[in-house]
């Protein structure tokens, strides 16, 4: 908060063309009334980007070791994929946005980790007009709160719900908002493609590099908020052979 309210301060009286990053943003805009967002929305705006960007990215990055660790015959394939972009770029080259389109399968893998270990638990929205869901009749103006499992885990979308299965997301892939772990409509997160590509350039550098193994094969998730491994999933890197 001492921060928030310095930044106030700093942006009084001088140029405000400079001030580009999110916090000045959102202490120069206004509400639909017209006023100001106070310290602590301020506060709670900045938390939550912090939890979304870095959180979540952290705990499905961590949870796609768990599981190649666990399924070596998922790893070959992601291995095998990217190896195939590897082959055809000169030694020491970069990834472009070429390669990423290619990694469809580390994707499908990606997918289904954030299906089962979704980062998050759902989200809270405001019903705009009345309506009747599975015989309940909800109020305009109720607070819903959404959960990932609802459809993520339900076997009518996705049959044997708890078996990690990549090729799910092949083809079709799932119908449309069955698999939100971005949300969905207007209000989906912004962040999703910028995910995606931090997601699979790293599978791309640590795959291509390494093998792993689980020092505790039976490790536990918890969540705190976002899934985690209880123990830090701790491994043992073996380099890949050049």
């Amino acid at each position: 908060m001492a921060t928030i309210r310095q930044r106030r301060i700093d942006l009084q009286g001088h140029d405000l063309s400079s001030r580009k990053d999110f916090m000045s943003t959102m202490l120069l805009a206004k509400d639909e009334n017209g006023q100001a967002f106070c310290d602590e929305d301020v506060a709670s705006h900045l938390a939550g980007l912090l939890l979304a960007s870095f959180s979540t990215m952290h705990s499905t990055i961590t949870s796609i070791m768990k599981y190649l660790a666990e399924l070596p015959d998922v790893y070959d394939s992601v291995f095998r994929e990217q190896n195939e972009i590897l082959d055809v770029k000169p030694k020491g080259d970069h990834l472009t946005w070429e390669d990423i389109q290619k990694m469809k399968y580390s994707w499908s893998v990606a997918s289904e980790v954030l299906r089962i270990s979704t980062p998050g638990f759902g989200g809270f929205r405001e019903a705009i007009t009345d309506f009747t869901y599975e015989g309940f009749t909800v109020p305009k103006g109720s607070k819903i709160f959404w959960t990932f499992d609802a459809t993520h885990k339900n076997p009518k979308y996705f049959p044997d719900p708890e078996k990690f299965e990549p090729s799910r997301f092949q083809g079709n892939g799932p119908a449309p908002y069955a698999f939100v772990p971005f949300g969905g409509g207007p209000r989906m997160c912004p962040g999703n493609e910028y995910a995606r590509v931090v997601i699979l350039v790293f599978m791309h550098n640590v795959v291509t590099k390494f093998r792993w193994e689980k020092l505790i094969p039976g490790e536990n998730m918890i969540y705190y908020p976002a899934p985690r491994p209880a123990r830090g999933l701790p491994v043992i890197l073996h380099p890949n052979k050049p």
